[in-house]
């Protein structure tokens, strides 16, 4: 196994061109996993960590640029504000040592459905900035996760950094796992409220080949929100609509059953905390709109 450590972006570039079947390494806390289990044997491992461009984030009026090696404790500590459902999911990650490693660029390298990032990246509508000698180019979200553990990048291509619009609504994220950490999602669910376009986003995470929106829920609560006048009212949600959007969100993922948890069970949790998440979303967003307090009652 070769170990290339470039010293540049651009010496990055060339590396990757050079060698498009090298895999790359920052946080290390998926591949050396697989490397250790030899589960994996790449024949070039590219090192990143020289590049401190990488662990950098730049703030504008309307968007965040996350490098792609930004460790998930300064997510948590430095961007709350500005990326909450990101900052939660950061939250849930492994151990604090991993999360001092770890950062985005990794999880969107490996692809993995169960990837922590994934649902509140998805419900933010973020865009991953992909760079080769050829260029750089934006690629939306949406479509970024091509299949199981698989993605959009071309075999010349690193992830330089995501750019992620700052929340203009309430965020939230919920994962369900078998212990408290140091643990795969057995199922996870990102919500977005989107109040300056009046609609919503979702993230599914490891109920799927791939991370998933859940279209039709979102589409089904952004239509009882503008039909109702919720979005101006502030009012409580009605029970029968939050289970709908729990039936919609459940009825979106397409999961397996393994060691971690059986199919109908992972469908149950995202019912469940799609209603929760919507619960916690609508309450911060009725507080921070109305100035006032008040439990939504979605059970």
């Amino acid at each position: 196994m070769d170990f290339l450590r470039p010293a540049s972006w651009e010496e990055a570039l060339a590396a990757k061109a050079e060698h498009p079947t090298a895999v790359p390494i920052a946080g290390g806390t998926d591949i050396m996993v697989e490397i250790n289990f030899d589960h994996r044997r790449p024949d070039v491992l590219l090192d990143l960590n020289r590049i401190g461009e990488l662990q950098e984030w730049e703030t504008g009026e309307e968007t965040v640029r996350l490098g792609a090696s930004v460790p998930y404790t300064r997510i948590m500590e430095n961007l709350r504000a500005e990326l909450p459902g990101l900052a939660l999911a950061s939250h849930t990650v492994a151990s604090p040592q991993i999360r001092n490693r770890g950062g985005v660029g990794g999880n969107l390298g490996t692809a993995s459905p169960a990837g922590d990032a994934h649902p509140a990246l998805l419900a933010a509508g973020a865009e991953v900035e992909a760079a080769s000698v050829r260029g750089t180019r934006l690629i939306p979200i949406d479509d970024f996760y091509t299949g199981v553990k698989r993605n959009a990048l071309a075999p010349d291509e690193l992830i330089r950094a995501v750019h992620i619009k700052k929340a203009d609504g309430p965020q939230q994220f919920s994962k369900v796992g078998t212990r408290n950490a140091m643990v795969i999602a057995v199922c996870a669910f990102g919500l977005a409220l989107h109040p300056e376009t009046r609609t919503v986003r979702t993230g599914i995470g490891s109920a799927a080949p791939t991370p998933v929106r859940a279209r039709p829920a979102e589409e089904f609560l952004a239509a009882a929100l503008e039909e109702g006048g919720f979005w101006d009212n502030g009012k409580i949600i009605p029970p029968a609509v939050a289970r709908q959007f729990a039936e919609l969100v459940s009825g979106s993922a397409s999961p397996i059953d393994d060691v971690r948890g059986s199919a109908s069970y992972r469908r149950h949790a995202l019912g469940v905390m799609a209603r929760r998440t919507l619960g916690w979303t609508w309450d911060e967003y009725r507080g921070n709109a109305r100035g006032e307090e008040g439990t939504i009652r979605c059970a």
